[in-house]
């Protein structure tokens, strides 16, 4: 692994190896199985579109998603992976795009380059932020007016979003309506964990755990420089976050990262910046890439209720 992870100790760096093999068998996995449009019929009426956009560091890839019923509500959604993995055919991208779509959200779902082979940050948020610009400034794209564009993801693609609605807020950008941030990482180093989310993750599998030495591994690899840890961008737990949009924070129960999300939550809310924050009971993380989980499927129905509050 380049970059960071080679500082990392042994252990982390076995642990984020392992993990980028899961996620690999994963995406082989997903790629033999059936599209969820064909499994449910009440998807199948999404409109889908393929876009590239040109980008800082090359084309980026979009896929739009619009029901057949037009709405005033749109979100640039970004997947999660480590900053290593997913892509835009994931359950976590695809599925959930076609979901919100059919129940009257329009999406941008953005792909972006992964920390791989000396790709780091802010190679990743830079793309992130472009694709959030073509939507903002096309209102053609989704058929939304900015004034109800959100901006949101899960995972590394929650802490994507977290950091570009940071430097929207400092560039005079046009702001999301609001962000959406599911199981996310904000913090370069967890923060101590509560006690209702400390028994919930140590309830896990070790293969579930995000032990410190796999969280290490898996943000130094994404910064390639051990002083990027502290960049507000990269992990936005370390920066002003006054005059930020309001925010959804939706947590998995059991998840080691639930402490990241919660403590960020407090921060948001410090600075009375409106935040709402729940956990989906009886989940881990990762869970929205698992179209035939019913949690999965109630997160769903959380974020659209969020997104479509006037």
């Amino acid at each position: 692994m380049s970059g960071g992870a080679d500082r990392t100790g042994s252990a982390g760096e076995d642990r984020f190896r392992e993990l980028i093999k899961m996620l690999e068998e994963n995406a082989r996995m997903r790629s033999a199985a059936e599209p969820p449009a064909s499994r449910f019929a009440g998807l199948a009426g999404v409109r889908v579109h393929d876009l590239v956009i040109d980008g800082p560091h090359g084309p980026i890839l979009g896929r739009t998603y619009r029901g057949a019923a037009g709405g005033d509500v749109g979100l640039v959604w970004v997947h999660g992976g480590a900053f290593v993995a997913g892509d835009l055919d994931m359950h976590e991208a695809h599925w959930v795009s076609l979901e919100l779509a059919a129940r009257g959200i329009a999406v941008l779902s953005l792909d972006h380059q992964k920390a791989l082979g000396g790709v780091h940050h802010p190679v990743p948020s830079d793309e992130i932020f472009t694709g959030w610009l073509a939507a903002a400034h096309d209102p053609d794209l989704l058929g939304v007016s900015v004034g109800g564009l959100h901006l949101g993801g899960a995972s590394a693609g929650a802490n994507l979003s977290a950091g570009v609605a940071l430097r929207l807020r400092d560039e005079s950008g046009p702001r999301p309506a609001s962000l959406v941030l599911v199981y996310p990482i904000f913090h370069s180093v967890l923060p101590p964990a509560g006690r209702a989310a400390a028994e919930a993750a140590a309830a896990l599998p070790q293969d579930l755990r995000f032990d410190p030495e796999l969280i290490r591994a898996v943000n130094l690899n994404y910064v390639g420089d051990p002083a990027l840890l502290d960049d507000p961008v990269a992990f936005p737990a370390n920066g002003d976050l006054r005059g930020m949009p309001r925010a959804y924070i939706l947590n998995a129960e059991s998840d080691d990262l639930r402490s990241s999300g919660e403590a960020f939550a407090g921060q948001l809310a410090a600075v009375d910046v409106t935040v709402r924050l729940e956990f989906e009971p009886q989940t881990v993380h990762g869970y929205l890439d698992n179209p035939e989980l019913p949690a999965a499927i109630k997160s769903l129905d959380r974020i659209a209720g969020w997104l479509n509050e006037k």
